[in-house]
């Protein structure tokens, strides 16, 4: 598969989750000698890495038509296309049925739920004839979409071991400040655990609409003196590496992308039991999964493991070799290119 050409899209110009794991598959396969592609997301943020791989980048609006023009544009250099999200699938299907010798095309599912509607008719069917597979992020991800798909989990590069005694006492939360993260909950739960008595603090990454409302929320708490506000920022895996605990409040994650970053760094999670936090962090300590919406519960399970440092370390290290084992990018890119062998060999595709 050395020499595949793969054109991925993305009707986004924007960098979260998706645009994340784009750029991390695509500097994978171009490692691993395809050649790559990829249309749409952040140039800011994507264009330079992508470059300094060997991997081409067109940038554009946010908006299907601008997505299915580039991709009409560069179909006929590529072997396989893999659009990401619902608005790149509808751009890929339309550009590529205007071609006649077009290449297959794999559908991403990174979001638990069915796709929409476009005007009156069920996007689906508007897509359905065109796509030849379909891959998920997680089994949660599979078990909500219409129709088959193969499950291929992210990966995260490889980190190197972080010694334990470098750890700070400090609980992590590192998510956008928006309602589905429940950036409150978290500061609930870090309260009601009493940690802050044993020196502990709470560090929150990340910008979002509840920013001002969890300000005010640390003062109704009494949490002033031992909650940071970090804002946006783009050393996360060096804030992992000095963290002595990674809080997780999400009601349900689609895969958790952070979560996965905090095991490649050995950091011990504390996280919601649902969606992928399941596929990830079940089975590894008792510990580390609590239900949706338990406070008290998620409260006992963090200040438990402040309690026994030789537990969370052991916790911080199987999550790494779990990590290494199951959710690394070699182990995504292979996953998804035995997807575009089989769609390549389909009946009447190049």
């Amino acid at each position: 598969m050395s020499t595949v050409r793969i054109l991925h899209a993305i009707r986004s110009d924007g960098f979260a989750g998706v645009e994340q794991l784009v750029l991390r598959l695509a500097i994978a396969q171009a490692d691993a000698g395809s050649t790559v592609h990829v249309i749409g997301g952040d140039p800011a943020r994507m264009a330079r890495p992508l470059a300094d791989a060997g991997v081409r980048h067109t940038a554009t609006a946010d908006r299907a038509w601008a997505v299915a023009q580039a991709i009409h544009r560069h179909a006929g250099d590529a072997d396989i296309v893999n659009s990401h999200m619902t608005a790149a699938d509808v751009a890929a299907s339309v550009a590529l049925a205007g071609l006649r010798d077009a290449p297959p095309l794999v559908s991403t599912r990174h979001f638990a739920r069915r796709r929409g509607r476009l005007a009156a008719l069920p996007v689906g069917r508007v897509v359905a004839s065109r796509i030849s597979a379909e891959i998920a992020i997680s089994e949660a991800v599979a078990a909500a979409i219409e129709g088959p798909s193969t499950v291929v989990h992210p990966g995260v590069p490889k980190r190197d071991a972080v010694d334990h005694a470098a750890r700070h006492r400090t609980v992590l939360v590192a998510q956008r400040l928006e309602p589905e993260k429940r950036t409150r909950m978290a500061m609930e739960v870090f309260a009601a655990s009493g940690v802050a008595r044993d020196g502990w603090r709470l560090m929150i990454a990340g910008e979002g609409v509840e920013r001002l409302l969890l300000e005010t929320t640390a003062a109704e708490l009494g949490l002033t003196d031992v909650v940071t506000f970090l804002g946006f920022r783009t050393d996360v895996p060096n804030l992992m590496d000095a963290a002595g605990l990674l809080l997780a409040t999400a009601e349900f994650e689609h895969f958790g992308l952070t979560v996965l970053e905090a095991m490649a760094s050995g950091l011990p999670v504390v996280a919601s039991d649902a969606g992928g936090h399941r596929e990830t962090l079940s089975n590894l300590d008792p510990r580390v999964l609590f239900p949706v919406d338990d406070i008290a519960g998620a409260a006992r399970r963090l200040r438990e493991l402040v309690s026994d440092s030789d537990g969370r370390h052991r916790l911080g290290d199987a999550e790494r070799r779990r990590q290494q084992s199951a959710f690394s990018l070699d182990a995504q890119r292979e996953a998804t290119e035995a997807v575009y062998r089989r769609s390549m060999t389909l009946p009447g595709r190049r």
